[in-house]
């Protein structure tokens, strides 16, 4: 029994006994040149392509800097405005409180209050134009831009 048990173990080790040298010999066996060389240009492509991706999300975030910062001074420039506009409304308030104080009758200060209504709802329609105006122009100019900076930054990349 046991040269059974032999004998098939040693057909077995004979079997696999190329894998067995391939492995004794796996430390000292030579890597070609070739695969050497590829192994190096797959690695510089590699680094050069992530160059390259650091280079493009540099200028995607510089778009978006660019944005914000448009965003902010914008954001500056509408909060200046109703500042002023609330100002101008404060003023057009008392003015009118004083107009129709000077009113010498009920009838007459009713046409000022009239002419103070109307005068306030032209001037509130003017400003509700003028910033539909300004927002749409707002709107259109910073997709365009921000159409113009992707399209820079995936070209960039591409």
């Amino acid at each position: 029994m046991t040269t059974e048990t032999n004998t098939v173990f040693d057909t077995v080790k004979d079997a696999f006994a190329p894998v067995t040298d391939a492995f004794k010999n796996l430390p000292t066996m030579e890597v070609p040149e070739s695969a050497r060389e590829f192994v190096k240009k797959t690695a510089s492509t590699a680094k050069e392509r992530a160059a390259e991706a650091l280079a493009g999300s540099e200028k995607v975030t510089s778009a978006i800097e660019t944005a914000v910062f448009d965003g902010v001074t914008e954001a500056g420039k509408i909060s200046r405005n109703f500042q002023q506009a609330l100002y101008q409304d404060t003023e057009a308030f008392f003015d009118g409180i004083d107009r129709l104080a000077s009113a010498k009758s009920i009838s007459e200060a009713v046409q000022i209050q009239g002419e103070l209504a109307r005068a306030r709802g032209e001037a509130l329609v003017a400003r509700a134009k003028s910033t539909s105006e300004y927002v749409s122009k707002l709107v259109t100019e910073g997709a365009k831009v921000a159409q113009e900076n992707l399209a820079k930054a995936y070209n960039k990349t591409a």
